[in-house]
């Protein structure tokens, strides 16, 4: 039987069913006498079972029959639904899932089925210890993939770092323990080490470190660093960024397998670790790391569910093309008319803006999806984390149904995992902390979402301890930056400067800001803004701005020296007349007063490194991004512009004060500012 034909339609229902199964388990463990949830929970995976087999995907098929009898004890009353047996269950959904994606990306790798099939029977056949015992073993894999001569460093690594390393490696990255030693001779040791971690930071993630933050910088340590750390480079690459920096001796780079049983893995890696002197060629060990389902954070994952609109998304991206061309001929059509005096021709011209406007509209409200499709992973997420971290979480989403451009939604799943990550691990205190503060044990986490105008708000808020703005400002001062004259929201919002968190991310220390900057960078290259609002000992809220489109905005062009650009009318709060008397200057920066305000001025023409206009009136454009105020001056006004956005391109990619480029009615190419970049 020849069936190619149904491919599609069984890869939709089977994203489908598996979301289902997901929201469903997750309700059948806050009620485990809901018969109701149970029978659907059955029904659900029958569906599934039957239709991998019609097509003929028969460890598929396998799987889900294990998983039945699983729920059949359930059902009969044999067996207790604990969370134990739910996880296991869940893992048997994210192979599944994995099975899937393979299946649509016509991936031919085998997903490895038989240690959860094994957990399953053992279920079913009511060996519960036994499944645990296998549990505690795999989660103690990556710390014993560290040589058992690091037990001291080995002893340090928790399961939260060990899902962190399982969720890297299934999203691409290369997991490696690092060792590095030290010349004995080396005076500022905590220098160097600061320098190692720059280094490393600037292409990847260092998530374990010893010794802590307090021995580097007092320099209370020998001559040896050991970390895991998580990049997109391979080891001989790593191996030479270290080796390069100076007054290192000895370095080691070695693969961490998440994935062999603890016997396996010792031998594995004692056998692989190799002490490189610095006159050494490296020789790079080649492991293949088995891939493990996700269950956390695959921001592909949510493309698949976008796939149940039944329109090929490749079309609808070039019909947004086209309607976006449209209507750049529409603009060029009314400049040319403009020199004409013809009644007919402007009342024509004002149908085929009505129906343009109709058609942009249109396109657009296809484009957009709720934000449920990236929302309905998060439960399963926290309920995975307050597991993993044994902390008592209330996880509760308002505003799903609020819709983003498609483009925008793909991209936002990643910064949001870390951000409710970040919430759960650093911000939510432990259930014995919170008793002693007088709080609730149960934290609570938020996922709120509500659209304001052309914009669209999420916030992810937390009740735990919030931030501690001493220990930014130490921070921030430790490391160069001035914090005089800055107010408590200036100094939390500085956990999003880039590297800023060095030391908070590689000893594992809880301190907000870990990787914000990685957050902050996603945002803005969306064309929005991030924002965090913080009370010590009550919680913080991080706000997320972001456009509802990233196709066409409303923008105001605007001349810097001889050239035009456009400046997207969301930024923009007022523009006022330049006078040069006016500019004062503060810590060597010029600033204005406006209203009362003082607000930072930026010439514009001297950021961009272009030639000042020698006379004419100069105006300035306040625009607010965030919480922050500026003042770019601009050499001229040419009025406000409907704006079709348009990628730079790899050659221009690099420019990073624009967010892109469009084509105006006079055949002009005009780059759109970035105004976040700039200021």
């Amino acid at each position: 039987m020849d069936t190619s034909q149904y491919l599609s339609m069984f890869l939709e229902e089977s994203i489908d069913n598996l979301q289902t199964l997901n929201e469903s388990l997750l309700e059948l463990e806050q009620e485990p006498d809901n018969i109701d949830k149970l029978n659907e929970i059955f029904r659900v995976a029958h569906t599934i079972k039957g239709m991998a087999a019609t097509m003929g995907f028969n460890e598929m098929a396998e799987l889900t029959h294990k998983m039945e009898d699983v729920l059949s004890q359930f059902r009969d009353g044999n067996l207790k639904v604990t969370q134990q047996v739910v996880t296991v269950l869940f893992k048997c959904l994210d192979t599944l899932e994995q099975m899937v994606n393979n299946i649509s990306e016509g991936i031919d790798e085998t997903v490895e089925v038989d240690s959860i099939i094994e957990k399953l029977q053992s279920i079913a056949n009511g060996s519960e210890e036994l499944v645990e015992e296998k549990e505690i073993q795999e989660e103690n894999t990556l710390s014993n993939s560290v040589s058992s001569e690091e037990s001291e460093f080995k002893n340090q690594i928790n399961e939260y770092d060990i899902n962190v390393v399982k969720q890297a490696v299934d999203k691409g990255f290369n997991a490696f323990y690092i060792k590095v030693v030290l010349d004995e001779n080396t005076l500022l040791k905590s220098a160097r080490a600061f320098l190692i971690f720059k280094s490393l930071e600037e292409c990847g993630e260092i998530i374990k470190c010893m010794p802590s933050a307090d021995d580097l910088e007092s320099e209370n340590f020998d001559f040896e660093i050991e970390m895991i750390y998580l990049t997109t480079k391979n080891n001989e690459e790593i191996y030479d960024i270290l080796m390069d920096i100076s007054e290192v001796d000895k370095v080691i780079v070695d693969n961490v397998n998440v994935n062999l049983k603890k016997e396996e893995t010792e031998k594995d890696i004692k056998d692989e670790v190799k002490v490189k002197e610095k006159e050494e060629t490296p020789k790079v060990q080649k492991q293949e790391v088995a891939k493990q389902p996700d269950k956390k954070s695959e921001p592909k994952k949510h493309k698949k569910m976008h796939q149940s609109v039944r329109v090929d998304l490749e079309r609808l991206d070039k019909f947004m093309n086209m309607v976006s061309e449209l209507v750049i001929h529409r603009t060029r059509l009314e400049q040319i008319s403009s020199n004409y005096k013809s009644a007919e021709l402007n009342e024509t011209l004002e149908q085929v803006a009505r129906t343009t406007s109709d058609l942009q509209d249109l396109v657009m409200k296809i484009r957009m999806l709720p934000l449920e499709t990236v929302f309905n992973r998060f439960p399963r997420m926290v309920r995975d984390l307050s597991v993993e971290l044994n902390k008592d979480i209330d996880f509760m989403i308002k505003g799903q149904d609020t819709e983003l451009d498609r483009t925008v939604i793909d991209e936002i799943g990643e910064p949001l995992i870390h951000l409710i990550r970040n919430a759960a691990d650093h911000g939510i205190e432990s259930r014995e902390e919170r008793i002693k503060a007088g709080k609730n044990p149960t934290g609570t986490i938020r996922l709120i979402a509500y659209q304001e105008g052309t914009k669209a708000i999420i916030k992810v808020q937390d009740d735990g301890a919030g931030i501690d703005v001493e220990k930014v400002r130490a921070k921030a001062n430790k490391v160069g930056i001035n914090t005089d004259g800055m107010n408590e929201s200036d100094i939390k919002n500085l956990i999003f400067a880039q590297g800023f968190s060095t030391n908070e991310v590689v000893t594992d220390i809880s301190g907000r800001g870990v990787g914000m900057d990685v957050v902050k960078t996603k945002i803005s290259s969306l064309g929005g803004l991030v924002d965090v609002i913080s009370e010590d000992g009550k919680g913080s809220i991080f706000t997320i701005t972001l456009p509802l489109t990233l196709q066409i905005i409303q923008a105001l062009l605007v001349k810097i020296g001889q050239e035009t650009m456009a400046i997207s009318l969301g930024y923009i709060d007022r523009v006022v007349d330049f006078e040069e008397n006016n500019v004062m200057k503060t810590d060597n920066k010029e600033v204005i007063v406006y209203n009362d305000n003082v607000i930072p001025l930026v010439r514009v023409y001297e950021k961009l490194g272009l030639q000042k206009l020698d006379s004419g009136k100069q105006y300035i454009v306040i625009v607010k991004v965030g919480e922050k105020t500026v003042g770019l001056l601009v050499d001229g006004l040419l009025g406000q512009q409907e704006t079709v956005i348009k990628p730079l391109g790899k050659t221009l990619k690099g420019l990073k004060e624009y967010i892109g480029a469009t084509i105006y009615g006079d055949g002009l190419v005009t780059l759109i500012l970035d105004v976040a970049a700039l200021i």
